[in-house]
């Protein structure tokens, strides 16, 4: 078994439901199970697509799946839920990305862990260390302390982790 951390984001309908309903799945699934869910962040559009707000958090899985076959699972999971990518950082019903999984560092098409872009977005950065503070990206630097050094503007906490997950 090991760790990985799969930020969660959506700004279209019901997206805090959406999260709750794809993270059962997603413990349900063969080889996955959640072990932490962080708090419910609001955060403002990336990439000049005027749309609304997006809502974003992170899950802490134990996995003996290898990332590829993670990935997949996710995949399914969005496509499930009626993710589309027709624009490019567009509107999203789900985005599940595998962030980070400990001890990969694994450049494929399709799949770069951990994400490449990780280190420069506190949306996706927060919560992943809110749920794993030991987390350390391919050098060995903690994202605790990337996080650190973020602008802090953009990202709002607006609920605690069972507004993103309830196991009960």
């Amino acid at each position: 078994m090991t760790r990985a951390v799969v930020g969660i984001g959506g700004n279209v309908g019901d997206v805090a439901q959406a999260f709750r309903e794809a993270l059962d799945e997603l413990n349900r699934s063969h080889g996955v199970g959640v072990l932490a869910a962080s708090s419910l962040y609001r955060t403002a559009p990336v990439g000049g697509v005027e749309q609304d707000d997006f809502l974003n958090a992170a899950v802490l899985l134990d996995v003996t799946l290898g990332p590829v076959q993670l990935l997949q699972r996710l995949l399914e999971i969005e496509q499930g839920h009626g993710r589309t990518r027709d624009v490019h950082w567009g509107p999203r019903t789900l985005d599940l990305d595998l962030l980070w999984q400990e001890g990969v560092v694994l450049a494929a098409p399709g799949l770069i862990v951990p994400h490449p872009r990780l280190h420069e977005r506190r949306f996706a950065l927060q919560p992943l260390v809110e749920i794993a503070p030991f987390a350390a990206d391919a050098d060995g630097v903690s994202y605790a302390t990337i996080l650190g050094e973020l602008p802090l503007d953009g990202v709002t906490v607006v609920g605690g982790p069972s507004l993103v997950y309830d196991p009960s």
